[in-house]
């Protein structure tokens, strides 16, 4: 007998799919899976959490996996896999149409339910699969088999990390996926043990279930996969998130309560918020705003990530000191929004040249500066100096010049760059479409500050 709280029943009430959104979802997998066995080209099997009787009400995402004969090339595969996925979405709907992930799949929308339509090879153990999809079909046989009894752990766990914005093993969040909750609540036994467990854990954990690991793993949270001993199944998850999922374990042990499970408000900003804010601070904002790459978030996050660290760089090196900056990234537009701790310098900075026992080089830097109009060459420490005029005396100025595309961008967002950007300042940075970013960028708070200061 599972001892529970009387507030997590109550949030398990909300969790639970209703009887008629079970039969929505379980006759439309039988009638997508009755269509796949009529091509004789594939076998179709229901994967993920609707498989595994793990989602939450509300989450209608219904993965069909096609399972082909491993002797098809990976084109062949595409080619008949595509071409299967969009003939059985369209005897069902019209609203469908091609994803990527490591190989090409059908979305679709069919009554008022996402699905998704994914070719994969049906190989016989997850160590010999030929691309990353294969193991889903692993992954949901092991849970299945184990999951009775702890549903409504994976369930609670699931809304819990919702709740406190980490759940999600997408480039944007970096967090705990479905699967890894799953393994969690396995492996601990429940929620609550989980939870109990949770607010002790360090960086550098290793939970593995099977006792199988085939190799060391770098990242903070490491769970072995149980069909894959090369894998780790919390690698999307960042220090930052383990550290937040500890917070909230801590702060739950020590006062449960209902905001641990409820979504939190959308932070939202407008104009006149932000000019007050940048007036109070006294910084200088910048947003740098661009059309968003044609590529899968996949491949345009970790450049965004990139691209933002190295633009903190190339204004440090220019002297303008950075307090904080992030990115964001909407369908059709990006934004770097960038906060310094000065705005405008001097006209004039140091240049340092070597020192004068690197007597060819000293000799070569006097003699290059000679005609100078500034101060110097001099000699300071040991070494030449000189005063040299600063090329950009304003970030704006830097922010707006063709120098940015010299820094280490990402590839794609060096592309939609070139095709042009544009830089707003100060209260200008504010943008409808990008408002709730833009309020938390000034408004970072851990999750458990947040829920405390809501509650």
């Amino acid at each position: 007998m599972v001892n529970r709280l009387p507030l997590e029943e109550t949030v398990l009430l909300d969790l639970r799919p209703t009887e008629q959104e079970q039969e929505l979802v379980c006759g439309l997998s039988k009638r997508l899976l009755a269509a796949i066995a009529r091509s004789g080209k594939a076998e179709g099997m229901v994967v993920g959490s609707i498989a595994r009787h793990t989602w939450v009400k509300g989450d209608r995402d219904l993965d069909i996996f096609m399972l082909f004969d491993p002797v098809l090339s990976r084109e062949q595969l595409e080619e008949e896999g595509l071409s299967l996925a969009r003939g059985i979405a369209g005897s069902f709907t019209d609203q469908f149409h091609e994803k990527y992930a490591e190989h090409p799949y059908i979305n679709a929308t069919i009554d008022d339910v996402d699905v998704d339509l994914v070719p994969c090879y049906h190989v016989d153990s997850a160590t010999h699969i030929q691309s990353a999809v294969d193991r889903t079909p692993f992954h949901t046989r092991y849970i299945t088999d184990r999951i009775n009894g702890l549903i409504d752990d994976v369930l609670l766990l699931k809304q819990f990390t919702k709740a406190g914005g980490i759940y999600g093993s997408d480039q944007m969040t970096g967090g705990f996926s479905g699967y890894l909750c799953e393994l969690l609540i396995l492996h601990y036994g429940g929620f609550t043990p989980l939870i109990k467990a949770a607010a002790t854990w360090h960086p550098g954990l290793v939970i593995d279930i099977e006792k199988h690991a085939a190799k060391k793993f770098d990242e903070p949270l490491v769970v072995i996969d149980p069909v894959d001993p090369k894998r780790n199944v919390a690698a999307a998850v960042s220090l930052d998130r383990m550290a937040e999922f500890v917070e909230l374990a801590r702060g739950y042990n020590e006062k449960p309560v209902y905001e641990f499970f409820a979504h939190p408000m959308e932070r939202c900003i407008l104009k006149k918020e932000l000019a007050a804010i940048i007036s109070q601070r006294r910084t200088f904002i910048y947003a740098i705003t661009f059309a968003t790459p044609q590529y899968i978030p996949e491949i345009v996050v970790p450049q965004l990530k990139r691209s933002v660290i190295a633009l903190r760089e190339f204004l440090e090196r220019n002297g303008f000191s950075v307090h904080h900056v992030s990115y964001d990234m909407q369908a059709d537009r990006c934004m770097f929004l960038l906060e310094l701790l000065v705005g405008e310098l001097p006209a004039i900075r140091q240049h340092y040249g070597p020192p004068l026992w690197n007597h060819e080089n000293a000799d070569k830097f006097r003699k290059k500066h000679l005609v100078e109009h500034l101060s110097g060459p001099f000699i300071e420490n040991g070494r030449y100096e000189m005063e040299v005029f600063r090329e950009y005396q304003t970030a704006r100025s830097l922010l707006s010049s063709d120098a940015l595309l010299m820094v280490s961008l990402g590839k794609h967002v060096r592309q939609s760059l070139e095709m042009g950007w544009t830089l707003h300042e100060g209260a200008e940075c504010w943008q409808e479409e990008f408002a709730p970013f833009i309020a938390e960028f000034f408004d970072r708070r851990s999750p458990l500050t947040r829920i405390l200061r809501e509650k």
